[in-house]
């Protein structure tokens, strides 16, 4: 378990959260990845700086931390440029990574279907092909583990030219799938199957809810993102109606777009379904802003307009 230093930077913005607030839902992801939090920075700047995001000073400060503690790892919960993690990492001597890195490893931890694994390295090599230096060397030069891993843990591909032949081939299997998706729904339609997608920001109970009206055993944990590929679970309502609930995968705040771009034919199921059912923690204190991200994804996806049933969970705990 690589040991972690978690770098929230506040820039003074008036937001939805808190610095403190995204620096608990960091922690949150950090522990989905699997590291184990040492310690929690949070740093207030006016602006980024444009070759170390939070400085040389504070960057020197962390070094000097991650040296003392034995830190391999530095989670920064922005994301930065291929030049500051660059900078960051050469100044801090520990590997650095972004927020948007941190969530990508996540889902290549959590990809088991084929689908999966594919939409997860397609987002991957997304974000890595403009961060390649000339050679093709790869930024993050200290080591594997988290920030490096590609679904099944395969070593991420880190030539310039082979990634955009492994893009193409990539985008080419997701049309596909895409495609068969497309006949899967229009037989659907044929036979009168109506479609609910159960939607929600990350770690509601999404998946507790489909065991719970299809007497389903979907694996449930208290875990960011436990949930990826889709649940699909048939159904008849009281009046014999025919349904399928679909378990998609989590919505979060500021969701990287790479993992949008990349999710297009899982997300689909989302687009194309005849009822949304939102699903909010009712008893989180963030509960307002996590329902707003999910409009947000729902918008930049095409499915703001759906019909969409609020549904309440834990309220118990209010």
């Amino acid at each position: 378990m690589e040991q972690a230093i978690l770098v929230t930077v506040d820039f003074g913005k008036r937001e939805d959260w808190t610095a403190e607030e995204r620096s608990l839902e960091l922690r949150e992801l950090a522990h989905s990845a699997g590291t184990k939090v040492m310690r929690e920075e949070i740093v207030h700047r006016l602006k980024p700086d444009p070759g170390y995001f939070i400085g040389t000073g504070k960057a020197e400060e962390l070094a000097k931390i991650c040296a003392d503690k034995g830190i391999k790892v530095v989670i920064f919960n922005n994301d930065l440029t291929g030049t500051q993690q660059k900078n960051l990492e050469d100044a801090i001597m520990t590997k650095t990574i972004d927020r948007t890195q941190l969530i990508l490893d996540i889902f290549a931890r959590r990809a088991h279907s084929n689908e999966g694994k594919v939409q997860v390295e397609l987002a991957q090599l997304l974000y890595l092909l403009p961060r390649l230096t000339g050679k093709g060397i790869y930024l993050s030069r200290l080591g594997g583990g988290i920030g490096t891993r590609g679904p099944g843990e395969q070593k991420l591909e880190v030539d310039r030219r082979k990634i955009r032949a492994r893009i193409t081939r990539l985008e080419n299997v997701l049309e596909d799938l895409s495609s068969r998706r497309a006949m899967m729904r229009k037989k659907r339609e044929r036979f009168s199957i109506l479609t609910i997608a159960i939607i929600g920001y990350t770690n509601v109970g999404k998946s507790t809810l489909l065991n719970a009206l299809t007497d389903s055993n979907v694996i449930v944990e208290d875990k960011l993102f436990s949930t990826l590929d889709p649940t699909v679970r048939r159904f008849i309502l009281p009046n014999k109606q025919k349904v399928l609930f679909v378990d998609t995968v989590g919505f979060l705040d500021r969701l990287p777009h790479h993992l949008v771009e990349a999710f297009k034919a899982t997300l689909e199921e989302v687009v194309e379904a005849d009822l949304l059912l939102h699903l909010v923690d009712i008893s989180h204190p963030k509960a307002a802003a996590q329902s707003d991200a999910v409009y947000r994804v729902l918008d930049s996806i095409g499915a703001k307009d759906k019909t969409i049933l609020t549904v309440l969970n834990k309220i118990d705990r209010i």
